[in-house]
């Protein structure tokens, strides 16, 4: 294991406080939109639970992280059966789930069996994953560990309550959340409520690489009657080294509306975070625009993320952006992509 992973007594609670959860099963009377927060003992960093299982599922508790994974919770709550995937991957959270064994892998197997713990049957196998915008689902590091070890042993305290005050959890006025607050007397933290404002979180800026000359070539090409659909979607791969929280890459995908031609595909990572990589975006294109010579005179786009990456690069060289859901050459395209992989 890294040596920023959880010592084995750190390991020991986590894996208690998910067998004492277990054992409750809140998702009995809680859906995962009963939501309430849990302040980190060691930093000023808010995480929001929310109890999986009611449906008979998957049975886990997330610990969704700050601000962003919270409205990112209510994000992916709202797009309903227009979720995409990617969506998923890009929340900040914490997880602690029951999976099958052979869901497990060798680290997992390695802790279990250094406790000497022993499980038995279909969701029974405690299972603990970071996840961070962009990357693979990963293996806790120790302040990981710690701290969703915390939010399980409050969920053992609200849990019963709410199950007998289904007004504990009612957010005011939309925005405001209960909160558990921990304080530190002799070394022992105690644990209080607090009706806390949580308000969304401001959007988050990204500075938009470019390339002058690029940019200065596409301005000397005479704009041309075409039209290209854009899209940027994670790929179902991952990539990394042994040992390393392995990325998702992105596509980049520029296709002819008309011809259905694929005019470029870019891969991309997420390094060193998402939002980097997006900064990106623009002057990927705009290298790809200049490599085959065109200035399209319309770009549709199906994101409200890549109309609104791409609008100062399209101001700029007079380009109409449009948005729209269907876009049917795209789509093809990225179907036979896809495939290959």
């Amino acid at each position: 294991m890294s040596e920023s992973g959880p010592s084995l007594d750190e390991w020991r609670n986590l894996y208690d406080a998910a067998i004492r959860f277990k054992e409750l099963a809140p998702w009995s009377w809680m859906q995962e939109t009963d939501i309430f927060g849990v302040q980190n003992p060691e930093m000023d960093v808010l995480g929001f639970v929310s109890v999986m299982g009611a449906l008979g599922e998957h049975y886990a508790l997330a610990l969704y992280l700050g601000t962003h994974g919270l409205y990112g919770f209510w994000g992916m709550h709202d797009a309903g059966p227009n979720l995409q995937p990617e969506q998923m991957l890009e929340v900040p959270e914490l997880q602690a789930s029951f999976e099958d064994r052979a869901f497990l892998r060798d680290r997992d197997r390695e802790v279990i069996k250094k406790l000497g713990l022993k499980f038995r049957g279909q969701q029974a196998w405690p299972t603990f994953r970071s996840y961070r915008p962009g990357f693979a689902p990963w293996f806790l590091e120790a302040h990981e560990a710690r701290f969703l070890t915390h939010a399980l042993e409050q969920t053992l305290d609200v849990a019963p309550r709410f199950r007998e005050n289904r007004q504990l959890l009612d957010p005011f006025n939309g925005e405001h959340y209960l909160v558990r607050v921990p304080s530190r007397q002799d070394g022992v933290l105690s644990w209080q409520d607090q009706i806390v404002p949580v308000p969304p979180p401001e959007p988050i800026r990204i500075l938009i690489q470019r390339d002058e000359q690029v940019m200065a070539a596409l301005k000397r090409l005479k704009p041309v009657r075409l039209t290209i659909q854009v899209d940027l979607f994670m790929m179902p791969i991952t990539i990394g080294e042994r040992g390393v929280r392995p990325y998702f890459p992105y596509m980049l995908l520029v296709v002819d509306t008309e011809g259905g031609h694929i005019l470029g595909s870019d891969l991309l990572g997420p390094e060193p975070s998402l939002n980097d990589m997006l900064a990106g975006v623009p002057g990927k294109l705009a290298q790809r625009l200049a490599q085959i010579g065109v200035r399209p005179s319309v770009v549709d786009v199906r994101t409200d993320r890549l109309r609104q990456l791409l609008a100062p690069m399209a101001n700029e060289l007079g380009i109409q952006l449009e948005q729209s859901h269907v876009l049917p050459a795209l789509d093809e395209a990225k179907t036979f992509l896809l495939q290959r992989f």
